[in-house]
């Protein structure tokens, strides 16, 4: 069978707060923007810096809860600096034949300035029968996270 890799949770415009040279590697970003979307602590993304164009992937830790914290940790602090927009993404396996039979979801969050949730959406790919996919946008009123995570007091 195909697999194929499909974005199911983006952070667009996040704002740095912070770069940390000495330490070793990652992204922490505000506890409550990744629980939204779905991303895990550990969990591999995808990083766009709007500012300069730098690309680059590490992996997610938990920041403060509400705490709009961005910060780049390790090497990737040469990459981005405070005040720099990010598009942050993260990617999930599947099999091509069960995303044309059953669909696809991504949740997509705009932030504002301070890294609060401006805008929640989610991206569904529905399967419309012989005639393909659909890519519909559904805009979500509520803003609780839809995706249980276990506590990460410890982390």
């Amino acid at each position: 069978m195909a697999q194929i890799k499909l974005m199911h949770a983006k952070l667009h415009h996040l704002r740095v707060t912070e770069a940390k040279l000495e330490y070793v590697g990652s992204i922490t970003i505000d506890r409550t923007l990744i629980e939204q979307v779905g991303i895990l602590p550990l969990e591999e993304v995808h990083i766009w810096n709007l500012e300069n164009g730098n690309r680059l992937s590490t992996y997610v830790l938990p920041g403060e809860a509400n705490s709009g914290v961005v910060c780049l940790n390790g090497a990737a602090a040469h990459l981005c600096h405070p005040g720099d927009r990010l598009i942050v993404a993260a990617y999930e396996t599947k099999e091509r034949s069960e995303v044309l039979e059953k669909g696809h979801c991504a949740k997509v969050i705009i932030a504002d300035e301070q890294n609060h949730c401006d805008k929640f959406f989610e991206q569904h790919l529905e399967s419309n029968g012989e005639m393909g996919i659909n890519l519909a946008i559904t805009d979500i009123e509520s803003i609780e996270p839809t995706t249980s995570l276990p506590s990460l007091s410890a982390v």
